[in-house]
């Protein structure tokens, strides 16, 4: 009886379910710019509102609709950033130590600022209410033209909030006489007794989505980002000597530096990139993850912490010749005009490339090369290949360096110190040009591929349609669990020399559709041009 019951059972549920499965449900599908969907949506101030059928600005207005929901579709960690006034570094040479800079906003109303870029170190400060500070006439730097470096001033930004002794990146707490009082700070480099000095302050500074589609999207790509800064009311060493007068941006793997709070309040991926060519320019990218065929290799700990980008070279080669016992540990330093090696790897390296040299050894007056050669034509030597891991081998295909005399001719130097701290180097700026350099913080490692650092013509999908901000107090989330880390490690070359380097960003689509919008976008652009 009961098998009889079920089988019945099982038959009334297989002819409901044909049943159900044969229902058709159909819906009209209403285009928003048909005569008919225009009628539905049509007030009183929007019969002018709608373009014709098939012109241009037809198409613009559903390629601006079709970024938008890209932009909300994809989210945060697809994000690109850029300072406010666009990716682009600048090196002037002597005028500013051979460094690489970019004007960044801050501040409201903002005012701008040309910041030295530093991965060595970790906190952005700028001349503030000065009571040693480098000069900021143009007049004093022939590379400014007519354009005054600015000094900051909290009082007048609207935005500006003090940075208190309680706050757990403060790391002179223990010199406040209350929790109450303005974090002090002192910041000391490894050059000549340079060091930076004042007190901290939050306050805004100002980004903006790095978009092709700027045009269609312009007021919706900025981002107001609230970053703690160093009111910079004494510097000392080479900061009064033409090197970073205007500020410099610790780029480091500290709580308190500016990719730490970008990628902490959720407005990028945690990782950027720098990139500098051979003509003394580049680019800097926020949340660039970089290109999937890179090279790659993994930051280690000091001391077993995590406290800079630091690598591991497992064999240093001169062109085909693989040194002997040439491993060692490295930073990477953009805020570096020149490269150092351990004394041992230096004299290895050195001696093997003067081997390839057809020239007596020249000493550069007053400069810090060994191994300098006085010749009207450059001496071809081989590259220099550091070996890391996985086979991925990053290559300074020039390693040599022009130096111009006042009198005769040129130098040709090999712009390679001996290391003042015991088993680690510094690859400076000099070594990086040419090349893509992300510090992928994520997850901890370097990446690098050969790139001309040229703006990108087709930029990651970006993600809020809005004015993007975090316009409150640092939150204990984004105290983070550790203290900012002294810059001391980074070490500073002397100013007179020079140096370019390497590391931009250029993008791809995956998405066909996207690809035919851009197309289609680029074309339009073309007719309103």
């Amino acid at each position: 009886m009961a098998l009889r019951s079920a089988f019945l059972l099982f038959c009334v549920l297989s002819l409901a379910t044909e049943n159900i499965l044969a229902s058709v449900f159909s819906s009209k599908l209403i285009h928003r710019f048909s005569d008919e969907g225009r009628a539905l949506i049509k007030t009183p101030t929007s019969s002018d509102s709608f373009p014709e059928k098939r012109s241009s600005e037809y198409y613009w207005l559903l390629a601006s609709s079709d970024f938008r929901r890209q932009r909300m579709n994809l989210g945060a960690k697809f994000q690109s950033l850029v300072p406010s006034e666009g990716s682009k570094t600048i090196s002037s040479g002597n005028d500013f130590g051979w460094l690489h800079y970019t004007w960044i906003d801050i501040g409201t109303p903002s005012v701008s600022f040309l910041v030295a870029l530093d991965s060595g170190s970790d906190l952005l400060w700028i001349p503030c209410n000065c009571v040693q500070c480098a000069p900021l006439t143009s007049s004093y730097y022939s590379s400014l033209a007519t354009k005054d470096l600015n000094e900051y001033n909290p009082s007048g930004s609207s935005s500006s909030k003090v940075f208190s002794c309680s706050h757990k990146l403060c790391e002179s707490a223990s010199d406040c006489e209350s929790p109450k009082e303005q974090c002090p700070y002192t910041v000391n480099y490894a050059s000549d007794n340079t060091s930076s000095s004042g007190s901290l302050v939050e306050d805004i500074l100002h980004l903006t989505y790095n978009n092709a589609n700027s045009r269609l999207m312009n007021s919706s790509s900025s981002v107001r980002a609230r970053v703690v800064i160093g009111c910079g009311k004494k510097q000392s060493g080479e900061y009064l000597n033409g090197v970073a007068p205007d500020g410099l941006m610790g780029l480091g793997l500290g709580e308190i530096s500016v990719p730490s709070f970008l990628s902490k309040a959720g407005l990028m991926r945690n990782s950027f990139s720098l990139c500098f060519d051979e003509e003394d320019s580049g680019r800097i990218y926020f949340g660039d993850m970089g290109p999937s065929m890179q090279q790659s290799t993994h930051f280690l700990p000091y001391n077993n912490k995590y406290v800079a980008y630091i690598v591991g070279v497992e064999a240093c080669c001169v062109g085909n010749s693989c040194l002997k016992q040439t491993s060692f540990k490295t930073l990477i330093d953009s805020g570096q005009s020149f490269t150092s090696l351990p004394e041992d790897v230096y004299r290895e390296v050195a001696i093997e490339i003067d081997r390839h040299v057809n020239a007596k050894i020249k000493r550069l007056k007053g400069g810090p090369w060994d191994y300098c050669y006085e010749t009207s034509v450059e001496p071809k030597v081989p590259a220099i290949k550091l070996k890391f891991l996985n086979n991925n081998t990053f290559v300074i295909l020039k390693p040599l360096f022009e130096v111009q005399q006042n009198e005769g001719p040129v130098l040709f130097c090999l712009p390679i110190s001996s290391s003042e701290q015991e088993g680690i180097g510094a690859i400076g700026q000099n070594y990086m040009r040419g090349y893509r350099m992300v510090f992928d913080r994520e997850n901890m490692k370097l990446g690098w591929s050969a790139s001309k650092c040229q703006e990108e013509k087709t930029a990651p999908p970006q993600a809020s349609p809005r004015s993007t901000s975090s316009p409150y107090p640092l939150t204990e989330e984004q105290q983070g669990r550790s203290h900012a880390v002294s810059p001391a490690i980074a070490g500073k070359t002397p100013s007179k020399t020079s140096s370019s380097a390497s590391s931009s960003s250029s993008c791809s689509f995956s998405s066909v559709t996207l690809f035919n919008s851009l197309l289609l976008l680029h074309w339009l652009v073309s007719c309103y041009m």
